[in-house]
């Protein structure tokens, strides 16, 4: 999220968190794909981090982007901290380490993500290049330590910083040194979203196997194909994971709501202040926990709002769907995130036959499928074999479902194209990842450097 919102609208009940849900039901013919990625800036001198400020820093690097695109500047007390586009069609934000991220404008067609990421990081490279700055395309941040990491001027992330120790043992390695591909999708009805949401988060541990693109920590191999998939196994539980009410079969927005109340809070905005509320859950909130302790101290559909965007599961439902399971990666999986789920989720046939693929997979299967998938990847056992089978028949869902979308581009080409990264993968029976490590211990002679050239956009 780019900018947390203001809206000063006074929440009174919880049917009104039920109906702001809700609202985000859309006619099919409406339905769009807003493509998020983000990417670990370094000086190409020495490969070293990129702090905030200074001549050549992520500020000089906002400001040049303001200057190019026309955007306008997010601020947070006087910092330049993102960029949004003038009528919402897009927007710039910096994660906790620097990770530099676009949130793309809400497109019809994975031909139009590609152009727009594309041109993203082509203008990036344009205002970049010349202060010494390049940027990373992987899931996790390869080499330096958690204290070696920058951190950026956003407000929440202080209360964050000063949170995260307490619910779980990564979470500040989550926010300084992790990146994801990310895409929103759209729902046209509460049963809609269900299904969607049922059939996405069944899978979203495939995914992970499929773009795991982080097997470096410090220099040296982690043991795992996805450090960040095995750090969103323990980062702040109670607002993270699986989300087993889910897989209910009457499951719909009232049962995200009864859970979203009960996550602890991160902040409530007044006046461009955040104020930590981290002792209360928005139930609390609502009961009045905060009235004489913050600034008109009675929840907004603001509040929600930013509340609904603290909370980190596996599928996040806002009034979209975010598919959250990937790595971050380069630019061919950019284009392959959305390619794989809206093959699966925006076709009706794909996403029949999705539903009957994982209809009788258990809250237990697919836990057990999210703890191994970090380390072993598509080796990853299920029922009496391995991801690598689901994955072939899923990618073939997702093919058949782009066929029929039947979205071209201008030298007749469909969406399909854009599955090849992932078919490739299943092909050589290797991810990104085991491909990594295996140059590290070969060609790369045991040293993280040549990451920096092979991986950088």
């Amino acid at each position: 999220m780019a900018r947390d919102t203001t809206d000063t609208a006074p929440v009174e009940t919880v049917d009104e968190l039920v109906a702001y849900l809700a609202a985000g039901c859309k006619p099919r013919e409406a339905w769009r794909i807003g493509t998020e990625h983000e990417k670990i800036p370094f000086y190409v001198d020495g490969n070293r981090p990129v702090p905030y400020g200074g001549d050549n820093g992520i500020r000089a690097v906002l400001e040049a982007m303001r200057e190019k695109l026309g955007w306008e500047p997010i601020l947070d007390a006087g910092n330049i901290i993102g960029l949004v586009e003038p009528t919402g069609q897009g927007a710039i934000s910096l994660e906790p380490g620097g990770q530099f991220e676009l949130s793309g404008a809400p497109l019809e067609t994975i031909h139009q993500t590609c152009r727009e990421g594309n041109a993203h990081l082509a203008q990036l490279r344009e205002v970049a290049e010349p202060l010494g700055i390049r940027f990373l395309g992987l899931g996790a941040s390869p080499k330096w330590t958690l204290a070696e990491t920058p951190r950026m001027p956003k407000s929440r992330y202080d209360i964050m910083t000063a949170y995260m120790p307490k619910v779980g043992r990564h979470g500040l390695d989550m926010m300084y040194r992790t990146c994801t591909i990310q895409v929103n999708l759209d729902f046209e009805s509460e049963a809609d979203m269900r299904r969607k949401m049922q059939v996405s988060l069944k899978l979203q541990p495939l995914a992970t196997a499929l773009f795991a693109n982080s097997p470096f920590t410090e220099g040296r191999t982690n043991g795992f194909q996805s450090w960040r998939g095995e750090i969103w196994r323990d980062t702040d539980n109670q607002r993270a994971g699986l989300l087993p009410f889910c897989f209910a079969a009457d499951f719909g927005f009232a049962d995200y709501v009864e859970w979203a109340l009960d996550v602890p809070m991160y902040f409530v905005l007044r006046e461009g202040r955040y104020h930590d509320v981290t002792h209360v859950t928005f139930r609390q909130f609502m009961a009045g926990a905060l009235r004489n302790s913050v600034p008109d101290g009675v929840p907004t559909m603001g509040d929600w709002a930013n509340h609904l965007s603290t909370l980190f599961p596996d599928v996040r439902l806002k009034r979209f769907l975010e598919m959250r399971g990937a790595d971050g990666g380069p630019w061919r999986r950019i284009c392959a995130l959305p390619a794989f789920w809206v093959g699966l989720l925006y076709d009706p046939i794909a996403l029949d036959g999705a539903e009957a693929l994982t209809r009788d997979w258990s809250v237990a299967e697919v836990a057990a499928m999210r703890d191994a998938v970090p380390r072993k990847g598509l080796a990853t056992p299920f029922r009496g074999g391995d991801l690598h089978a689901t994955a072939r028949a899923v990618l073939a869902l997702s093919r058949d479902g782009l066929e029929r979308r039947a979205r071209y581009n201008a030298d007749g080409y469909d969406e399909t194209g854009f599955l090849g990264p992932l078919e490739e993968a299943v092909a050589r029976g290797t991810t990104s990842a085991e491909e990594m490590v295996q140059a590290f211990h070969t060609r790369w002679g045991g040293s993280i450097e040549p990451v920096f050239l092979e991986y950088a956009y």
